[in-house]
């Protein structure tokens, strides 16, 4: 193997490589200047993903085992875009004296995530996928306890790795009850051996429960909220956007590829699942005041209308998922990017702290109002067209009905996300929280997020971009 086809897996190896570097960092920075590691590990991550737009190889590795196009690398990019805004919100926090001898820790956690994220996007097997999304998982836990202080963060650790070896183990059985019956792992052979019987369908279940504890679909969602809430908020978002795009792309790519032939049995799994995320997700975030569980919901909500794309199961469908994960990264960053500084500059986390928040901090409501619009499917924002799209690829394959409980379920989305709007604009509060001025990454990573919610909604080349690698995959 020569190094031209080594460089197919440049995101990976340059990921590793900012690894190592942040790593000798830590070994040759003294502990009372650990804050420095930040700068470097934002610049190197920034090079990183200037450098993943370039031009790029495509092709297979290790027997088909690992395959790359130019749609995965566009997607393996919009993660970084979100990565580097994560990375930006938690400058702050990780400057706090609790968390100054542990700033190199959880840089490498979390890029060691995104890697394993980048194998699982990429492969051409079961192998591989699941190797891949364990090495994802498996650092989440400790990001999710990261706050070692709090008990909250403990109990989120906790119930994540419990929930987390629950869903794999699911999953990793009907992986072998698919091996069992096709006898063989690679994507394309099992394509072509695919014949519905009792036992492949069997197998094909334990494979969707699984995938749906990683992307929090209903029944399978009851560890979201409370680890969200337990997580440091930068976790949280991390969990939230990167970890659950990455997921939905997984699944959708193995749905189209592998299980093509069986569209007409899933595409009915997919429509109760659907229907269960949007409508209990949207019920259950009404209820909730802190905001962290609030935004959670929310993102099981979402989750439900994703799944609308997947149902198209065609090339609109996986341009339009595309493009509502590259819409959800930008307006859920900006809610959460939001919610982490008010976090860390007053430890209020309650919708009720938010009550008259316009009168001392104007910049920040009008941040969080048109993240929560854009969440709501609201024009001209760029939500509104992520949506759009989802609904016309389902609307395609003549789910109508569905299409019409996703309109009703986004009205009502619209109706908790404007509670929010009302506590910072309406509501009064005699002390509200008081003003203050973010640090320059809090602002730059909000001012991505708000040029970013914009910019999509209008541009129409992004939208034809991604609609064209779908058609090459």
């Amino acid at each position: 193997m020569n190094l031209d086809q080594f460089l197919i897996m440049r995101h990976e190896l340059l990921l590793i490589g900012v690894v190592l570097l942040v790593l000798i960092a830590e070994l040759f920075i003294k502990s009372d200047k650990k804050h420095h590691v930040i700068p470097i590990a934002l610049i190197l991550f920034l090079l990183y993903t200037i450098v993943g737009f370039l031009p790029a190889k495509t092709g297979v590795l290790f027997g088909g085992m690992y395959q790359t196009s130019e749609l995965v690398i566009l997607f393996k990019n919009i993660l970084n875009v979100a990565v580097f805004i994560i990375l930006l919100q938690s400058a702050s926090w990780l400057r706090k004296d609790i968390n100054h001898e542990r700033i190199s820790e959880f840089y490498i956690i979390l890029l060691s995530s995104l890697i394993g994220m980048n194998f699982m996007i990429s492969a051409g097997d079961f192998l591989m996928f699941y190797l891949g999304l364990e090495t994802a998982t498996i650092p989440l836990t400790a990001l999710a306890a990261f706050d070692k202080y709090k008990n909250k963060s403990a109990e989120a650790g906790i119930k994540f790795i419990l929930s987390s070896a629950l869903s794999s183990g699911i999953l990793l059985f009907g992986l072998s009850i698919l091996y069992g019956t096709t006898g063989s792992i690679y994507f394309t052979e099992v394509a072509e051996k695919l014949v519905a019987s009792p036992l492949l369908v069997l197998g094909f279940i334990f494979f969707v429960s699984g995938m749906s504890f990683k992307i929090s679909l209903v029944p399978f969602h009851f560890w979201t909220a409370d680890v969200y809430e337990g997580a440091p908020v930068n976790v949280t978002s991390f969990l939230s956007v990167v970890s659950k795009g990455a997921a939905a792309f997984i699944f959708m790519v193995i749905l189209f590829t592998v299980f093509k032939s069986l569209s007409n049995m899933w595409g009915d799994v997919l429509y109760l699942l659907s229907i269960l995320t949007m409508t209990i997700g949207n019920l259950f975030a009404m209820r909730q005041k802190n905001m962290k569980r609030f935004l959670a919901f929310s993102s099981i909500a979402q989750a439900g209308f994703i799944l609308l794309g997947i149902m198209g199961a065609s090339e609109l469908g996986m341009t339009s998922v595309v493009y509502f994960v590259l819409v959800y990264v930008f307006s859920n960053l900006a809610a959460f990017g939001v919610v982490s500084v008010i976090s860390d500059k007053t430890g209020l986390e309650s919708m009720d702290d938010y009550n008259g928040m316009y009168r001392t901090n104007p910049k920040l409501s009008l941040i969080m109002m048109l993240a929560l619009f854009s969440l709501a499917g609201i024009p001209p924002v760029a939500g509104f067209f992520g949506k759009f799209f989802l609904f016309t690829s389902a609307a395609s394959k003549g789910y109508y009905w569905l299409v019409l409980i996703a309109v009703l379920n986004a009205t009502v989305s619209l109706y908790y996300y404007l509670l929010v709007v009302k506590a910072m604009f309406i509501n009064k509060n005699d002390a509200p929280i008081a003003k203050f001025k973010s640090t320059f990454t809090d602002r730059l990573a909000l001012i991505i997020c708000v040029a970013g919610i914009f910019a999509i909604g209008f541009a129409s080349p992004i939208y034809e971009l991604i609609r064209k690698l779908s058609f090459g995959l």
